[in-house]
């Protein structure tokens, strides 16, 4: 982001008022403000109670979906790389050509590539933790051919959320020994992704499709693989991937989340922007419709901490049509950053009297902006 006393200076004059249609996109363009969103968020969503989708008339194809992002609005766009495989796991050029020529059409930015290790049964117990030595290095080998892939659609991260490794009962797995394949594998994916010139991230997550644990079950756990990855590897590539919602599921302080991860030493390789409810599942919602006083404090700790990266949707608006459900999470969590902005104007004032300790005096200093 860029953020200096000229444009700070604009929040009380050129943005006073509610951010809708293209003063949403000029208040981006201020801040250097990047915004993208999933291709996920732009198609047909499925449950098991819906088990044929919500929007059958939708065409769920990746150019579609890229297509709809664009008319939402939004400049950049995150993809799976089991976009770009055959029924084999093989890389298709064809796929990977087809979806370069949409991102020209549709002047889109690609962001981001996630490593789907979760959908297919072959990865019910487990991809890159799995207890079969031979679905391990498949699972590896997809993850490599992954940053492959990345690379030439022109992606400048990778990340990996790893839903299928972790347990659903006690006793079902040896946790140390899950842990360290986990580990050893993103040392493996972290030095491919180095020598690609990627970044690579890891997003926790508590449960979910697993219904004990996922393998890095929040983002402080996700911070010190990395760190360990790093210090094995060397430098600092490989970081984490903030899901605001996955935050919510166990009740953690996201903000304080951003802190911490910069006092360990880990970069925040990404963001995905959505809405859940504290200690809940992970609905996706629409950003900036839930407790928005977190949110501007979570906004307000990138600002803080300085983080310049992509902000992603990650949405399941499953009753919605989804170009007017990514266009109000974008409209939405602009007026909640154009809050949290306000408040960094007066930084110095929610400093001091964040010394004192006394929750009163901060929040005369926030209260206009947040109501």
């Amino acid at each position: 982001m860029k953020v200096n006393q000229e444009n700070l200076g604009k929040l009380e004059t050129l943005y006073k008022d509610y951010l809708e249609g293209e003063r949403v996109d000029q208040f981006f363009a201020e801040f250097d403000i990047h915004f993208a969103a999933g291709h996920w968020c732009a198609g047909d969503f499925l449950d098991r109670f819906a088990t044929t989708g919500y929007n059958l008339e939708l065409d769920s194809g990746i150019v579609a979906q890229i297509e709809r992002v664009a008319k939402a609005g939004i400049k950049g766009i995150e993809f799976h790389e089991a976009l770009f495989i055959d029924e084999d796991f093989k890389k298709d050029p064809r796929k990977i050509s087809a979806v370069k020529d949409a991102l020209s059409q549709y002047k889109l930015i690609p962001t981001n590539m996630n490593t789907n290790l979760f959908t297919h049964p072959k990865w019910k117990l487990g991809g890159i933790t799995n207890s079969n030595k031979t679905i391990r290095k498949d699972a590896l080998s997809i993850a490599l051919q992954g940053i492959e892939t990345a690379k030439e659609v022109g992606c400048s991260s990778v990340a990996l959320w790893p839903g299928s490794d972790g347990w659903d009962y006690n006793f079902q797995v040896n946790y140390g020994k899950i842990l360290e394949r986990f580990i050893e594998g993103c040392v493996t994916i972290n030095k491919r992704a180095i020598s690609a010139g990627l970044k690579f991230g890891i997003e926790a997550k508590l449960h979910e499709p697993r219904e004990g644990n996922i393998i890095i079950p929040t983002t402080h756990c996700a911070a010190l693989v990395a760190k360990m990855v790093n210090e094995e590897c060397g430098g600092n590539n490989m970081g984490v991937a903030i899901d605001y919602g996955h935050e919510q599921m166990y009740a953690v302080e996201p903000a304080f989340t951003l802190y911490a991860v910069r006092r360990f030493g880990v970069p925040v390789v990404n963001f995905h922007i959505n809405n859940a409810k504290t200690h809940s599942n992970d609905e996706d919602r629409i950003a900036g419709t839930g407790d928005n006083w977190k949110l501007a404090d979570f906004c307000y700790a990138a600002i803080d901490t300085g983080y310049s990266g992509w902000f992603g949707e990650d949405q399941f608006t499953y009753r919605l049509e989804p170009v007017k459900a990514m266009s109000l999470s974008r409209e939405l969590f602009a007026n909640v950053m154009k809050k949290a902005l306000q408040i960094y104007a007066h930084r110095d004032k929610l400093e001091k009297a964040q010394a004192t300790g006394d929750a009163s005096l901060a929040i005369e200093v926030v209260k206009k902006y947040l109501l």
